[in-house]
């Protein structure tokens, strides 16, 4: 009998671990329901309710819906995914369709910026101490604090998603560049110089391959978190998006479209992600 093989194993794990939890949600809404809103309220407050028109012991508790209600939502949404109705009725395909532009927008700005400059940076000790102050005071700063200044200076909201974005993502690129390239092995590049190779050839033919590991890894940081920017920009300038898209159903009362979008986000994010795993396989090598 062969060896089951790990990853089978894992794949088994990861089911019996879903099934467990979608059981637990079930469960929970299940006996969150059964008492109704009756639960916890006198036989006189029971008698108004009732002249009210309202049936406490029949009305399910306003809580969090079961996952089979959260199967169904997504049927509806996934049938007819590009559908549009107006401005406040977009399908989730056209919805994630604007969220995946404004952050391919943002993202191709900060590597135009990032990499050169990452290179500038790590080939010049001169250059990584006079820029090293700037970045460790810009870093740190949140991504949506600068939405207020994007908005006032850009006098757009889809432009200054697209700012937001790019300022969120250069860091990550930024450092993970400049380290690769510092970190490239003085030999092949003696070896280079001993060649006479042009600097430009150099950096094309020595450097970057040599860096570009870490180069991806920089940049599938930077991807993780334009992701998880991007919804929160898109909640504050509204419009359209994935992230506006969760905010005007929270509006509506309206919780099982929202674990849908949570849900949607998830995987878009873990594809992102899984994306950028591959090209860094691809440009990893064995010494």
């Amino acid at each position: 009998m062969k060896r089951i093989s790990l990853n089978a194993r894992a794949a088994v794990v990861s089911l019996l671990l879903l099934f467990c939890f979608l059981g637990i949600w079930e469960l929970a809404t299940d006996a969150a329901s059964v008492g109704g809103s009756s639960a916890g309220l006198t036989a006189e407050e029971i008698e108004y309710q009732q002249m009210m028109g309202k049936d406490p012991g029949a009305e399910k508790s306003a809580g969090v819906p079961g996952p089979l209600a959260v199967a169904q939502a997504s049927w509806v949404h996934l049938s007819d995914p590009f559908y549009d109705k107006g401005p406040n009725d977009k399908g989730i395909g056209i919805q994630l369709g604007h969220s995946l532009a404004r952050v391919a927008a943002g993202y191709l700005l900060a590597m135009v910026v990032a990499i050169p400059l990452g290179f500038l940076i790590g080939m010049s000790p001169l250059m990584r101490k006079a820029l090293d102050p700037f970045v460790q005071v810009l870093k740190p700063i949140s991504p949506l604090a600068w939405m207020p200044l994007a908005l006032y200076a850009l006098k757009d909201s889809d432009v200054s998603g697209i700012f937001v974005i790019f300022i969120c993502s250069i860091w990550p690129m930024l450092i993970n560049t400049a380290f690769g390239v510092a970190a490239v092995k003085r030999d092949w590049l003696n070896v280079a110089s001993t060649l006479e190779v042009s600097p430009l050839r150099k950096a094309f033919q020595v450097i970057l391959p040599a860096a570009a590991p870490t180069i991806l890894t920089g940049m599938r940081i930077s991807m993780g978190i334009a992701w998880l920017v991007i919804v929160a920009a898109e909640m504050l300038v509204g419009g359209t998006g994935i992230g506006y898209f969760v905010w005007n159903e929270w509006n509506n009362l309206s919780l099982t479209n929202v674990i849908f979008a949570v849900l949607v986000i998830g995987v878009v994010g873990m594809l992102l992600d899984l994306m950028f795993a591959q090209l860094q396989k691809a440009v990893t090598y064995v010494e």
